[in-house]
């Protein structure tokens, strides 16, 4: 059975892959992220991409399996990232409410074989994602909870900010930060799961 490791410090990524039963180690990129490309799914594949490869050139990259990953959300073609403080947290939440956003998961998968020869996988999830209409004390409440200050647009699905979710249009699991099914059906033949 092979290796694996997720090239990811995310809490939320490390829970996604334990819930689906994949033994893996946690190796995190340290280099600095740039991207070349325009196209939000081009940018999560390229980053995906970059943390992965720098995590897999660390290693004695043999008979192992590496994940990187990276997800951004977008509103109307404009990149939301993690907030700098609370007053930006609250421009973004602000933005989002009472529309549909756009969120994009970039995922890598670098699989060796025993001589080190590499089979890579990238690929990018898109699911949009609908915000109900926020009242200010609302979104201050949220913001005061920290729960948005180290999430891209500044919100997570998975915690307290389910109740202001309208719907979504995709995979849910993308929207956390990786499309779980994805992974398994790629990284299936050469592990074993739970």
């Amino acid at each position: 059975m092979k290796k694996i490791i997720l090239a990811s410090g995310s809490p939320r990524r490390k829970e996604l892959m334990e819930q689906i039963g994949l033994k893996f180690e946690v190796a995190v990129s340290h280099k600095d992220e740039y991207y070349k490309s325009v196209l939000p799914e081009e940018i999560v594949k390229e980053l995906s991409l970059m943390k992965a490869e720098n995590v897999a050139s660390e290693q004695d990259a043999r008979n192992m399996i590496v994940i990187g990953a990276d997800t951004i959300v977008t509103l109307d073609d404009k990149i939301l990232g993690k907030p700098k403080d609370e007053k930006d947290a609250y421009y973004m939440l602000k933005s989002l409410q009472g529309k549909a956003h756009q969120v994009f998961t970039g995922v890598a998968i670098l699989d060796y074989d025993s001589n080190g020869g590499c089979q890579v996988s990238s690929h990018a999830e898109a699911t949009k994602v609908y915000v109900h209409k926020m009242e200010d004390d609302e979104i201050w409440r949220y913001i005061h909870s920290k729960e948005p200050m180290d999430k891209a647009g500044a919100y997570g699905i998975q915690g307290k900010f389910a109740v202001y979710i309208d719907k979504i249009e995709g995979d849910y699991y993308n929207v956390v930060g990786l499309p779980v099914s994805y992974v398994y059906q790629k990284v299936k033949k050469g592990v074993r799961p739970f």
